[in-house]
């Protein structure tokens, strides 16, 4: 048995039937679609390498513990690999609307929580996989390294996969598991006294200067600026979901015109989109700004290749009240440096530690009593992760692109997450779907606002935004995720 950390146990509290709680991507691969029997093959062959993919939750009595990980004595990997088709044409929109009922399915947790779906009939000859996993067995970054495990870095055909023997560890009866949970609700908060000194040492230890603790105070205050208000909300079961696209030689090509960091540059280009969206629904801007929580890992080198999350956070506000494209760059690239300072996502980390003195009990109870309060405070996530700037394979085939899906919940309608890949940056951006039909205004906004940022930097408009631009910012029809499979055709005003 492998005891969840309390921040995995968080996420599979939290999980509802309007709250789906799985991470997730859209590749799309080059050339035919391989044997659904080659794929499945090659991937039960990378399963030794993360062994989580074959065990599953089992829960403690009444709550006496945190859930544990236990082998899955019937898993059969056929069930977890999905083959399916897309409908004529086969294009980004009939794709979109696949993976938008795909990612709004609450995964089985009876069995591993993950699924990939083999997809075919894409233009072009090409082919997709839409992969999904629960935030509990993985975070942003660790879900990159299960990425580069289960994809190839080499185009070779000639490899046979290898198979192991897997002989399943024997499943804990339901008294074990009391036992067992007693036990730890007795020994972890004494193991977890070794993480207090480096609590304290954030608030009052000797390296913290009285300087820090102001920077602390001071970014915590600015949560007293107006937040845009319709971006908070009941949320349902159902998602919409779209992607944007940019270049890192754009990202360069700010960052030497204009300074910054790339995420400075990204959440300049995401603030210009969440701009536009709230013009477009008739809301001031003025003095307003889009609070986000931007997911920072605190992974050790020593922690790379674990599979679970190690994530804190800082919270931004996007200025989405500033309309120039390098004051909004500037006013992030400031505000990003001093959150830095303040020690904010080292705090929430020693927080997140001390929340195993909690009795499991209350966690769970806790964690579900904070998904469904409403609030306003948060408006989004946005997350960004690196990935190989290397091709990805599989089965031979190269991997185009590849669209990330992070989940929405509480009263959170829109989070954004960003993925590089040779050269490109991938936004994949989820919505609920009752509340956000205007998704694409979003979508074409932070394209948008890249362009703009590499006009303003002197360079050339960016060729996606480009063409755009020609389709009309003012009319645009667009095609999104519906909860029966059909694309809902709509037209908007920016």
């Amino acid at each position: 048995m492998d005891v969840m950390s309390a921040q995995d146990a968080a996420f599979l509290h939290i999980e509802n039937g309007n709250n789906p709680m799985h991470i997730g991507s859209v590749a799309v691969l080059e050339g035919a679609a391989p044997a659904y029997g080659d794929l499945v093959r090659l991937i039960a062959a990378k399963l030794p390498l993360v062994p989580r993919y074959r065990q599953k939750v089992r829960f403690a009595p009444v709550g006496v513990a945190r859930p544990v990980w236990v082998d899955d004595p019937h898993f059969q990997i056929l069930y977890h690999i999905r083959h399916t088709a897309l409908p004529p044409p086969g294009g980004r929109d009939e794709l979109r609307n696949l993976a938008g009922r795909v990612f709004a399915q609450i995964l089985d947790r009876s069995k591993p929580l993950w699924e990939i779906w083999m997809v075919e009939g894409l233009k072009n000859g090409r082919w997709a996989v839409i992969s999904k996993v629960h935030h509990c067995m993985v975070d942003g970054i660790s879900a990159t390294d299960l990425l580069t495990v289960m994809f190839d870095p080499t185009d070779s055909k000639a490899e046979q996969p290898v198979f192991a023997e897997w002989a399943p560890e024997p499943e804990p009866g339901t008294f074990t598991l009391a036992a067992h949970g007693v036990l730890r609700t007795v020994a972890d908060p004494l193991g977890r006294l070794r993480d207090i000194p480096g609590g304290l040492r954030i608030i009052a230890g000797p390296q913290t200067r009285l300087a820090e603790g102001v920077v602390l105070l001071r970014s915590i205050s600015e949560w007293t600026k107006r937040s845009a208000t319709s971006l908070n909300g009941p949320i349902g079961p159902h998602r919409r979901w779209s992607w944007a696209e940019a270049g890192l030689d754009d990202v360069r090509t700010v960052r030497h015109g204009l300074g910054g960091t790339v995420n400075d540059v990204v959440l300049a280009a995401i603030t210009a989109g969440f701009r536009s969206l709230l013009i477009h629904r008739g809301e001031d801007v003025s003095n307003r700004v889009v609070r986000t929580l931007v997911p920072v890992s605190v992974r050790a080198d020593s922690e790379r290749g674990t599979y679970n999350n190690r994530v804190s956070g800082i919270f931004p506000g996007l200025p989405v009240s500033i309309a120039d494209p390098h004051e909004r760059l500037q006013a992030i690239s400031a505000q990003l440096s001093k959150l830095k300072g303040s020690k904010q996502a080292v705090a929430g980390d020693a927080l997140v530690k001390l929340a195993g003195f909690a009795p499991p009990m209350l966690l769970s109870l806790g964690s579900r009593l904070a998904a469904r309060t409403p609030q306003h405070a948060l408006q989004t996530v946005t997350t960004n992760v690196p990935g190989p700037q290397y091709p990805l394979y599989v089965v031979g085939r190269r991997m185009v692109y590849s669209y990330p899906y992070v989940p929405i919940m509480g009263s959170v309608r829109i989070s954004i997450a960003i993925f590089s890949y040779c050269g490109r940056l991938f936004f994949g951006i989820t919505g609920d779907y009752d509340s956000v039909t205007d998704i694409d205004v979003l979508r074409d906004g932070i394209e948008e606002g890249m362009r703009e940022l590499v006009v303003a930097a002197g360079g050339s408009p960016p060729h996606a935004a480009r063409a755009r631009g020609k389709r009309g910012p003012r009319a645009s029809r667009t095609r999104t995720a519906s909860p029966d499979g059909q694309a809902a055709a709509r037209s908007g005003k920016r």
